[in-house]
């Protein structure tokens, strides 16, 4: 047995070992190694209880085989003091605010009282590293987070970032999830998350909840709250009731996911008002304490920041592209107007001839019915003509919904059919009729095909082929919109997406760039190809509606 000079050696120099490795888990089982080694027991072990179960599980046990009384320790971390045998340690390790695991000693002869006190007291400085490390894992966390916003990532991929640095430091096993409201759309989005145990993406993302003015208010509560299931209702334990958060925050309530049973919900703040909401979730009561609460209030402005950013730059997407639509609609309107005056044109003369053989008493039935023909096609054209740009115009109110890919076409080629035909541009449609509407808005959806279809039509001012074609490939729509023109240089193609660059006389140089904007604001990829003298292909890859988007 060690004197107690050796007992207060080992003690002193335990810290000073320990300070040395900087991952909790790995102090842990280096602090059971060398407790073991000095008090020379046989026999050690790591023990853990399995959240929100009774099972207690072995982190570390030497000998593997060795057999140990779980229901013995399952007490001690369950915060009970029992009785224990004389030549048995089991000394609590605290982590996360609470009882984390115990470090067990066994041997054959007895301890005696200060090597139990000693090796409590070992058990205590392991502790106090533990927390040191996972304050510094912390603190690393945040600082990588904030540089990650100094680089000036696009707002989804600092979500991301975010939401897998807190996997790192709370280790919830079920999600966490980054909710956007919008002040002038409806209800609450689904902007990130991160599902611990699902190795695709997430089918909430894109999704909307609803924003009641109890869910608005508890918003403006702030702080971090905290919840436990008991049974059909969600328990709070932190200070401040917002109930109605867990509520609408429960996603997998409505589905068949796996049961969300602890939840942590922080509103996100700032001088402009209530963004949005962090939240993480676990699959077990009790899983979620103090400790994980503080780490989330420390990420709160980061995320906020991003949110706040998200928004703004929605705003200026909105502004510009509400610009572009109107720059495209005037165009339309110099395209379109020889093709309309052409048609009134041709019904002029006949609505003449038609009132002087009335006023001669010449009218021939078989003539009168060839001329209202006529003249029925052409306002017919003016009509399709005017309600494609009319209906162009007017769009969608919120780019949030789906687009149908059959009407997008549809609508988009109605407008520019006179034009197509006059420069003798043969049109092809591809569009099976089971391809699924795609998560965006139809109006966004349209300008994307018109914008394309305009550029490629611009490509053959001496006639040619324009293929317009959608399929469904996995959980995508994949649209191409192709010409046989005469392609783009090399040095303007590597431009060609640049805001501003453009080879036309009255271009903007806005409508690819806007086309890569809205693909990506729906969750999807735009890719380029083109060989002078060969023509040019543009590939839309979108998500279908009821999937998410990709985030990069």
């Amino acid at each position: 047995m060690p004197s107690e000079v050796e007992l207060y050696r080992f003690l002193a120099d335990l810290p000073h070992q320990l300070e040395q490795v900087r991952d909790a888990d790995k102090a842990v089982k280096m602090g059971l190694r060398l407790v073991r080694e000095f008090f020379d027991a046989p026999s050690a072990c790591l023990a853990r209880l399995e959240p929100g179960t009774k099972r207690v599980e072995f982190s570390v046990a030497v000998p593997q085989d060795a057999r140990w009384d779980r229901a013995l320790l399952r007490k001690i971390l369950q915060g009970e003091r029992p009785k224990l045998p004389r030549n048995i340690v089991l000394a609590p390790i605290e982590r996360y605010g609470r009882t984390w695991a115990v470090l067990a000693l066994r041997r054959r002869d007895d301890y005696d009282v200060a090597e139990l006190r000693a090796a409590n007291r070992a058990a205590e400085i392991v502790s106090k590293t533990v927390r040191i490390a996972d304050r510094e894992r912390l603190a690393e966390v945040r600082l990588r987070s904030e540089r990650k916003m100094m680089e000036r990532l696009r707002p989804k991929d600092l979500f991301y970032q975010i939401l897998h640095g807190l996997r790192s430091l709370t280790r919830y096993d079920l999600s966490a999830a980054i909710l956007i409201h919008e002040p002038d759309v409806e209800g609450l989005e689904v902007g990130a998350e991160q599902v611990a145990w699902r190795k695709g993406k997430s089918p909430h993302v894109g999704a909307r909840m609803r924003a009641t003015p109890a869910v608005r208010t508890a918003m403006e509560l702030g702080g971090v709250h905290g919840f436990d299931r008991k049974r059909a209702s969600w328990v709070p334990w932190t200070n401040g009731r917002a109930d109605v958060l867990a509520d609408v925050l429960d996603f997998n309530a409505r589905s068949d996911e796996r049961a969300e049973m602890s939840l942590l919900i922080a509103p996100l703040l700032t001088s402009e008002g209530a963004l949005g909401l962090l939240k993480i979730a676990c699959c077990h009561p009790g899983s979620l304490g103090a400790y994980e609460a503080e780490a989330i209030a420390r990420f709160v402005p980061h995320v906020s920041f991003a949110v706040r950013n998200l928004l703004r730059n929605r705003a200026l997407e909105r502004g510009v592209l509400e610009a572009e639509r109107k720059h495209v609609v005037a165009s339309l309107a110099r395209g379109v107007s020889h093709d309309v005056n052409n048609a009134l044109g041709a019904v002029l003369p006949l609505v003449q001839q038609m009132r002087s053989e009335i006023s001669d008493g010449q009218i021939d039935p078989e003539v009168l019915s060839t001329d209202l023909e006529q003249i029925e096609h052409s306002l017919k054209s003016c009509r399709r003509i005017f309600g494609g740009m009319l209906a162009f115009a007017r769009g969608d109110e919120t780019p949030i919904g789906s687009g149908d890919q059959h009407k997008a076409q549809k609508r988009t080629i109605a407008i520019l059919t006179d034009s197509l035909d006059r420069q003798g541009v043969q049109v092809v449609r591809e569009v099976p009729s089971d391809v699924p509407q795609v998560r965006g808005g139809q109006g966004d959806l349209e300008q994307l095909v018109l914008n394309l279809a305009t550029n490629a039509r611009d490509a053959l001012p001496t006639g040619g082929t324009l293929r317009v074609c959608a399929a469904h490939e996995d959980a995508e729509v994949v649209v191409t919109v192709e010409d046989d023109g005469f392609g783009i240089e090399p040095d303007v193609r590597a431009r060609v997406l640049e805001p501003f660059f453009t080879t036309k006389p009255h271009g903007n140089g806005l409508g690819l760039s806007i086309c890569r904007s809205i693909v990506w604001n729906m969750g999807g990829k735009l890719t380029l190809e083109s060989e002078p003298g060969a023509g040019t292909a543009v590939h839309l890859r979108l998500p279908a509606a009821g999937t998410a988007g990709t985030t990069s």
